[in-house]
């Protein structure tokens, strides 16, 4: 199905509210967007304005509600903010000290996390899948993960909407639920090339795209033009991100985004049970901002650390948190990356990095010890990460330098494998204080036998597919990427933090909207079902406040 612009405007104008005038911010939209105080009660405050967040705020703002959208990180301007310098995209992570444990300590940062009002969809790659039918029934299906209290259904058509909205670029798409996208796939450069013609090779079917990048002008949003730097945010504001796909609307509907906020406490009246607001520091003031509701979407570390942070007398170890379950079921993908030299120049950097991808393994093979899959997609480390690639090798001196000047004739595959959820693999408070005098985020990780085997399975894969299509070295190093989970959706506050609406157990108007709630994960890019999931929450809250649907029936679905 492709774009209706009209239908597309109607729900998100965002593109068309981009300056066509060469820059590339509305500085006007920002500096005339609505202002509440402190002491306004407004409806709803939303903490983090990344893909949850902005959707959320967006969402609800055009329905009429008054949103103030609170984030840790400055308001980006792509002019100013942004440059073609890989080490200089280090600002846009979350660089606040946290502590890392378990068997398999996760690296956090750059892959995982990040800062500002967008989030780290500034600096994600653009790669927007689906969740796969599967997804919601790992447990009844294959013994293993959770089943979620909603399935792929529920969240289609929000992920039709949304795709439209960013727009994504893709040829179309025959695993999972079978779909077309909304725009036509981009041309494919050297690594993609290598990719088609090694998976051909090897029997593997490959397709380019699904990315978050509009194949052509989208609104005021200009083409890309292949420069190769979407992780250090997309300069020229081709690739989606919340910052130019939903914050902008939210703004012209009335929101207010306030940036460089750092929410410290959800306030909650133990009398009632319901919350009434946040707690945040600005400027090296503390601030307390009143709404009749609130919704976090600090993502995987954030939100359960301030469900902890915000115990009361009621709920004395968190929010949510009554049966020890806030910070539980972290999960990460396992992201084994393989590089192949050839001898033709491959120039594996000019092109968005997931232009061609696969999902022939995703799904669990009954001939195979391991549960579940993963997935295929190019991978085009810029310089410094393609270094750090070969120095994990242990090539230092002169062969790092070799490499380096080779670096024009590798091609780089990256898996995404779909690590199991365990009940240790958690966020909990650690004793180091943060620069607000806050107990830091401590995040243990282990891997299981699952996991382990899975990571085996996809580094052969993908070392098959180089060799096929003519590698003469390749290389292979291990990974994580994505944080989901922390906060996961479910029937019962036995097994999770919120409900199927999103609403935190115990807490009436407390809602958690970001990738905190996955259960599962999939071996799925998570941002666009953060981003759909987000979107049924709003229709949900929208219908409640409208008496579409009453209380009752959203608390029994």
């Amino acid at each position: 199905m492709r774009s209706n612009y009209r239908d597309i405007r109607a729900r998100n104008d965002s593109a068309w509210l981009i300056p066509n005038d060469g820059t590339r911010t509305d500085h006007r939209l920002r500096a005339d967007m609505r202002r509440y105080g402190d002491e306004d009660e407004v409806d709803i405050v939303v903490v983090g304005a990344g893909a949850g967040g902005g959707v959320l705020t967006q969402r609800l703002a055009r329905a009429g509600w008054r949103v103030v959208c609170l984030d840790a990180g400055p308001f980006w301007d792509p002019d100013t903010d942004w440059v073609s310098d890989e080490r200089a995209a280090h600002t846009l992570y979350w660089t606040d000290p946290r502590q890392i444990g378990g068997t398999d300590p996760v690296p956090l940062g750059s892959n995982n996390s990040g800062r500002g009002v967008g989030g780290s969809m500034i600096h994600y790659a653009g790669y927007t899948p689906r969740f796969h039918p599967s997804d919601f029934h790992t447990f009844s299906a294959d013994g293993v993960g959770a089943d979620w209290p909603i399935d792929y259904w529920d969240l289609k058509p929000f992920y039709e909407a949304i795709e439209q909205e960013l727009p994504v670029a893709g040829q179309d798409w025959p695993w999972g639920d079978p779909h077309a996208y909304p725009h036509h796939p981009h041309p494919v450069g050297g690594n993609g090339q290598i990719f088609l013609r090694g998976a051909r090779a090897a029997g593997i079917d490959a397709r380019v795209g699904p990315v978050a990048i509009p194949n052509g002008r989208f609104g005021n949003r200009p083409h890309c033009i292949y420069r190769g730097f979407c992780l250090q945010g997309c300069k020229v504001n081709a690739k989606a991100s919340p910052l130019i796909t939903h914050i902008p609307d939210a703004l012209a509907s009335g929101a207010e985004i306030r940036p460089d906020c750092m929410v410290t406490r959800v306030v909650v009246d133990d009398r009632t049970g319901a919350a009434t607001g946040v707690n945040y520091v600005r400027a090296g003031r503390e601030h307390h901002q009143r709404a009749r509701a609130v919704a976090v979407a600090g993502y995987s570390i954030e939100t359960p650390r301030l469900l902890l942070l915000s115990a009361t007398g009621r709920h004395p170890q968190g929010l949510g948190n009554d049966h020890d379950q806030v910070g539980r079921y972290l999960m990460v993908q396992g992201a084994p990356q393989t590089a192949g030299r050839f001898s033709e120049e491959i120039r594996m950097y000019k092109a968005p990095p997931p232009e061609v991808s696969s999902e022939q393994f995703y799904e669990t093979d009954p001939s195979k010890p391991y549960k579940r899959g993963w997935a295929i997609q190019t991978v085009s480390p810029l310089p410094i990460t393609w270094a750090e690639h070969v120095t994990a090798q242990g090539h230092w001196g002169a062969p790092l330098r070799e490499y380096l000047r080779d670096y024009v004739h590798w091609a780089t595959l990256g898996a995404l494998c779909e690590y199991l959820p365990q009940p240790d693999n958690r966020v909990t408070l650690a004793d180091e204080k943060d620069r607000h005098g806050l107990p830091v985020a401590h995040f243990a990780y282990s891997q299981c036998d699952n996991d382990k085997q899975l990571t085996r399975a996809a580094t052969a894969s993908l070392e098959t597919i180089l060799r096929a299509a003519g590698a003469s070295e390749v290389i292979t190093i291990d990974r994580y990427a994505h944080l989901v989970g922390g906060a996961r959706i479910a029937t019962h506050a036995e097994d999770g933090v919120v409900d199927g609406n999103h609403r935190v157990f115990g807490t009436p108007n407390l809602y958690v909207v970001d990738g905190s709630v996955l259960p599962t994960q999939g071996s799925a890019n998570p941002a666009l079902t953060i981003m759909a999931l987000a979107a049924r929450a709003a229709a949900r809250l929208i219908a409640a406040a409208r008496g579409g649907l009453a209380e009752a029936q959203l608390a029994s679905r």
